[in-house]
């Protein structure tokens, strides 16, 4: 008597273990949820069937909690009908997409703190980035810090505030160094 996926001659397993197949189809699962909490507009610039983007898009919309994790369980098996490779392609595109916004985020945090600092009248800190940043109006983002200063001070709306964000984000776009 054999059993079931084990070869006979050498007593290797024929195919891969219940477990290993569960842990597929969770990963799968996984990956239909994170789909799913996508915007449609970004997943229609990812290469999605016009199939898969229906049953993605009708669990978006279901609000009901038991309604919406059948629908996911569902959007789960359909997708495990796509290649092993497509399945990759969609992760690597889902965390590519993470990493970025991380990128960006870290980034917006580090203007900030600069702009607080040049707020605050730290002339090394204005030093430093006209160093590293020798094209940047130096003239512009002083009078930008001196009149954020005055806002601060009057209780003004923060207008020269934002602006010197902006002023700052740019020059950091536009810096070929980074």
């Amino acid at each position: 008597m054999t059993k079931r996926g084990v070869d006979e001659e050498t007593g290797e397993f024929l195919g891969p273990s219940r477990g290993e197949e569960r842990r597929a189809a969770l990963a799968v699962l996984e990956l239909a949820a994170r789909m799913v909490e996508v915007p449609m507009a970004r997943l229609m610039q990812m290469p999605v069937s016009e199939e898969m983007l229906g049953h993605i898009g009708f669990c978006q919309k279901i609000t009901a909690q038991i309604a919406k994790k059948r629908q996911l369980q569902y959007v789960a098996k359909q997708m495990r009908k796509e290649d092993p490779e497509t399945l990759d392609a969609w992760r690597a595109l889902l965390n590519f997409d993470k990493a970025d916004v991380r990128r960006e985020v870290a980034e917006t945090h580090r203007i900030e703190a600069l702009r607080d600092q040049l707020i605050a009248g730290d002339a090394a800190a204005l030093t430093r980035f006209m160093a590293q940043f020798p094209h940047a109006d130096s003239q512009h983002i002083r009078q930008l810090i001196r009149n954020a200063q005055f806002e601060k001070t009057k209780n003004k709306p923060p207008h020269a505030y934002r602006e010197l964000f902006r002023v700052l984000r740019d020059v950091h776009k536009e810096s070929p160094a980074d």
